[in-house]
């Protein structure tokens, strides 16, 4: 958990859904453990709009629906085992890794888990395709 100085590289697409994820995952962590309370798909996918706004990218509602879906299932299945204090804890370093220039190994693991939910969700097929 240090500080480092180094330029943020451009995203690619598909680092910028990751990112998108990772940082509704530790929203939703943070409201929840603050709050008691969980965020709404919409809530994430309008969070996720002005996220995306700020750095001039856009993503259509459907897409923003599906990766605030997903920060939703990682945000429960992270909160799930954790007690009040731990999941205040990995909220923190949550937002904290939100900015670039701060290195957490628990930001570092979770972003890993971000990508590995959204590579899996890009390799499902739709759920209308599964057979019945």
């Amino acid at each position: 958990m240090t500080r480092e100085t180094a330029s943020p590289l451009p995203a690619s697409d598909r680092g910028v859904r990751i990112a998108v994820i990772f940082a509704l995952v530790a929203e939703r962590l943070s409201t929840y453990y603050e709050h008691g309370q969980w965020l709404t798909e919409t809530q994430g996918a309008s969070l996720s709009a002005q996220w995306l706004a700020r750095s001039k990218r856009k993503l259509p509602l459907a897409e923003r629906r599906q990766l605030s879906a997903l920060s939703d299932e990682l945000a429960r299945r992270i909160a799930a085992p954790l007690s009040r204090e731990a999941g205040l804890y990995a909220a923190h370093e949550m937002m904290e890794s939100l900015d670039t220039n701060y290195h957490s190994e628990i930001g570092m693991t979770l972003m890993v888990e971000c990508e590995r939910l959204l590579d899996a969700a890009i390799s499902a097929p739709p759920a209308a395709d599964l057979p019945a």
